[in-house]
């Protein structure tokens, strides 16, 4: 399978741009060269790169960074997928963050990239039964990136979380495809009950700084959370909700609100 990833690798305009853009840093920041030399430039893949990455952010006195590298290449080669989504990550980071100008930055310094690759790991470590395994790499998330998502909640693709300062995602919270969000949003329940107990999140929607949407409700596809709301109750598809609690304050504006980014109210004020 690491031959296979290999040769995939030769035809991956993604982790070509990476590399490529690695050595140019090296170039132009001699400094970096070590960095850029062990997190890129001396990995085949993409898939290799991000499991050493993984492995380095996260380990500790209490799991060393083999154990941790060798984790993360068992999930990679199992689960093809990861891959895949790691990509159309990296992609959604670039376009829709203003302070990304090279696919290389999220890898090497964006700790919500980090902490998404790392929780889509931990996801995979839950589905194979290995749910201890798979608390100990939330914690460490939650430690190193100030990202607590629970391993089994389901996220999607192409996710960009801005900042990424203390996201909270519950455990049975679903996080559709092309989702963006800003830092210190909540995804949480509403009490005690050990069911189905956190929200359901669209695909293509923009979740503010700040927004808490609690309980079991869903978001409805490309739809806008406005900075600083409280979302109680079933947000239709795009619409914008703002406020405390959240009311609809109008339509989303545009077709994808998730890549437009765009947060002002004005334009859907009724």
């Amino acid at each position: 399978m690491a031959e296979t990833r290999t040769k995939l690798a030769e035809v991956d305009p993604v982790w070509q741009r990476i590399t490529s853009e690695a050595r140019e840093a090296v170039k132009n920041e001699p400094l970096l060269g070590g960095l850029l030399h062990a997190c890129i430039l001396h990995h085949d893949s993409l898939e290799d790169a991000l499991a050493y990455r993984m492995a380095q952010k996260l380990a500790s006195g209490e799991m060393s960074e083999q154990l941790l590298r060798e984790i993360a290449d068992a999930a990679y080669e199992k689960d093809p997928s990861l891959g895949q989504k790691a990509r159309a990550d990296i992609v959604a980071v670039y376009e829709r963050d203003p302070a990304c100008h090279r696919f290389l930055q999220p890898i090497l310094f964006f700790k919500g990239f980090q902490a998404i690759q790392s929780y889509r790991v931990a996801h995979w470590l839950w589905n194979s039964g290995r749910k201890d395994l798979a608390y100990f790499v939330q914690m460490r998330v939650s430690e190193q990136f100030g990202v607590d998502i629970h391993p089994a909640a389901r996220v999607g693709k192409g996710i960009m979380i801005d900042h990424a300062h203390s996201i909270v995602i519950g455990e049975t919270a679903v996080v559709g495809d092309n989702v963006s969000m800003l830092h210190s949003v909540t995804l949480g329940g509403t009490g005690k009950e050990d069911d189905d107990r956190h929200p359901k999140i669209g695909d293509g929607v923009m979740i503010g700084a700040g927004a808490k949407v609690l309980g079991n409700i869903k978001v409805g596809s490309c739809s806008r959370i406005a900075a600083g709301s409280v979302v109680l109750h079933e947000v239709p598809p795009c619409k914008t909700v703002a406020g405390v609690p959240a009311k609809i304050v109008g339509e989303a504006g545009c077709d994808q609100p998730s890549v437009t980014m765009d947060q002002l109210l004005a334009d859907s004020a009724g």
